[in-house]
């Protein structure tokens, strides 16, 4: 290790928000576009393809949209989507997602390297011939997975950025020669059919896991939040600029192609692009870029998450944790994270199956999204005071976000949907395991969440006034204050019994004096004492302290203000011991009278 890997990380390059757009849109417009998208048109038609591209933009738009709100919540440092989530919602919830999040990263980069191989098919009899041997996709994708990987080591992300201008140039070139291209022999009426397909096509959903891989890459430039000159600034931006680009151009391509093949082309030759464009040529070219800027945006992305997490010491690997954290150079590049990127990448282009990877990477991509959806729409209602975005979402979008997620999940793959999200469950207790109870940032989440719904249904209870119910739906809301708590359980007893299931009870215990701080302190001590009296009771009752001058004073406190509820308490407990002396008798009759001249029911045990 280098003298400059403990050093404190460098802010970075410093980048603006164009480099968030082209590794986004870059990863965006990627393989699939170039090799499965007529595949789909084919199988599908034109409607069920852009149902297929709205599907997709149903899950990815609110995501991006959380993204963006998440990212203007606090200053972002280096780690992407991770940092984002980590900071914001926790270590634990961070640890969970960020996990699954490096995972498709990671496996991102082996999937569009076997694309990019794909390239290269058109030559394969000119290398057989040649070579004598015969062609391997994986004599292309793995030279190129190790060069990519030196570069990136080497380089860093300035080296990576500089490609990915050039590379994107290129793509821009390929996607407009397609568009000036004519449609092929018997298609030159132009015609469009949208519900025009092969017979026997795969099902909606399989085709639908093979493609939602290309929507996927518009979190590709959070991952370069660490070298960001304005990170709050140019996620947002540049973000959603590559959702909408992307969207734009995914639905113009399948009408392009409904309008220039048949349906049995498109779905049987993957290079059906290349007969359509203006010069077929540049298409391989075009998917050869396409493939290289999503490999690239994936391995600058990938190992920055890596390198978070092992920062946070959030991974089962000890000391490991430190290695992984190292940052080399002035920018801090994370070389050790690399190289474990590296072995991953190269583990999946030995699989050599483009589909295969499509919807593994697919089922990760979902887990990760549903959980980022589903932790703002939380945040939401859970209205920390720690989370103030400058740029906000809704609230409806982001369960929508959720909800779809789940449900593609499901119709995809039930049983490996099923096993993601017990690995999930399973993950999130181990990591709060590994910590004390302040980690768990989940049960903070959801306790916030249900202050704000009690907070909402009592304001909205209080609105409804007493007279407006119907007499069968009258419950029992009784108030007891007494200071002989502690003595005497038969009175909560009594409460207890009376408010059982549908009524509401509140008790509380009296404390004569005034209120000062010594009084106040008392009076804390002692509501602790009732909580964990309650507590050990299991009582649903609700329980705290008040301080007064009188019994009388304490009763005409608590009658003015609202009942547990929501709603004014309707009836008062008084107890009443036989043994007493008659001036408690006559404290009791007292309290009844202004009992009464509230109009509640009185109730002596």
């Amino acid at each position: 290790m280098t003298s400059d890997a403990n050093d404190t990380p460098a802010s970075g390059h410093g980048f603006g928000t164009t480099p968030v757009f082209l590794a986004a849109i870059s990863t965006i417009l990627g393989a699939v576009l170039f090799l499965r998208f007529g595949y789909a048109v084919g199988h599908v038609g034109l409607l069920g393809a852009l149902a297929i591209i709205a599907l997709g933009h149903l899950v990815t738009v609110p995501t991006a949209l959380a993204i963006a709100e998440i990212a203007t919540n606090r200053k972002v440092e280096g780690g992407g989507e991770y940092f984002i989530i980590s900071r914001s919602f926790g270590a634990t919830i961070g640890s969970v997602i960020g996990i699954a999040l490096y995972v498709s990263q990671a496996l991102s980069v082996g999937f569009y390297l076997i694309a990019l191989a794909e390239a290269f098919q058109p030559l394969a009899p000119q290398f057989e011939q040649w070579a004598g041997l015969a062609f391997d996709s994986r004599m292309v994708s793995i030279p190129v997975a190790l060069l990519l990987l030196f570069i990136t080591w080497l380089r860093g992300a300035g080296g990576g950025i500089a490609l990915l201008y050039v590379v994107c140039a290129t793509l821009a070139v390929a996607l407009v020669a397609f568009f000036l291209g004519h449609p092929v022999a018997g298609m030159e009426t132009g015609e469009l059919l949208p519900a025009a397909r092969v017979d026997d096509p795969d099902a909606f959903f399989v085709v639908f896991a093979i493609c939602f891989p290309a929507f996927t890459g518009m979190t590709a430039g959070v991952g370069l939040s660490g070298d960001l000159a304005n990170p709050r600034r140019s996620i947002p931006a540049g973000t959603l600029a590559a959702t909408v680009v992307g969207m734009a151009v995914y639905a113009a391509i399948a009408v392009k192609l409904a309008m220039s093949a048949p349906p049995a082309m498109l779905a049987g030759d993957q290079f059906v692009m290349a007969r359509i464009a203006l010069w077929g040529p540049v298409i391989y070219v075009g998917l050869g870029a396409a493939c290289l800027s999503s490999a690239i945006g994936s391995v600058l992305v990938a190992p920055r998450t890596l390198q978070a997490l092992g920062a946070d010491a959030t991974l089962p690997l000890g000391r490991a944790n430190w290695t992984l954290a190292a940052g080399f150079g002035a920018h801090n590049e994370p070389r050790n994270a690399t190289l474990v990127t590296g072995v991953i990448a190269l583990a999946v282009i030995g699989l050599g199956d483009v589909n295969a990877v499509a919807r593994l990477i697919s089922m990760f991509f979902m887990v990760t999204y549903g959980s980022l959806c589903a932790i703002s729409f939380l945040e939401h209602f859970a209205a920390r005071p720690s989370y103030r975005p400058s740029f906000r979402s809704r609230w409806y979008v982001s369960l929508f976000g959720a909800a779809i997620c789940l449900l593609m999940m499901f119709q995809m793959d039930p049983l490996f949907a099923l096993l993601s999200l017990v690995a999930m469950t399973g993950l999130y207790a181990l990591v709060v395991r590994g910590r004390d109870r302040s980690g768990d940032d989940l049960a903070h989440m959801f306790a916030g969440v249900l202050s704000q719904a009690t907070r909402y249904l009592q304001i909205r209870l209080q609105r409804r006034r007493e007279s407006d119910l119907e007499p069968q739906e009258w419950r029992p809301s009784v108030l007891a204050v007494g200071a002989h708590t502690f003595e005497r359980r038969a009175p909560l007893e009594l409460l207890e019994w009376l408010c059982h299931r549908q009524g509401f009870g509140t008790y509380l215990h009296f404390i004569e004096g005034r209120l000062d701080r010594e009084s106040y302190d008392k009076s804390e001590k002692v509501k602790e004492r009732l909580l964990r009296l309650a507590r050990g009771r299991g009582a649903a009752v609700y329980m705290d302290t008040i301080v007064s001058p009188s019994l009388i004073s304490a009763l005409a406190q608590a009658l003015q203000i609202p009942g547990v509820s929501g709603l004014p308490n309707n009836t008062v407990l008084f107890e009443l011991n036989p043994d007493e002396p008659h001036g408690d008798v006559q404290k009791l009759v007292a309290g009844a009278r202004v009992a009464a001249s509230t109009r509640r029911s009185l109730l002596v045990l």
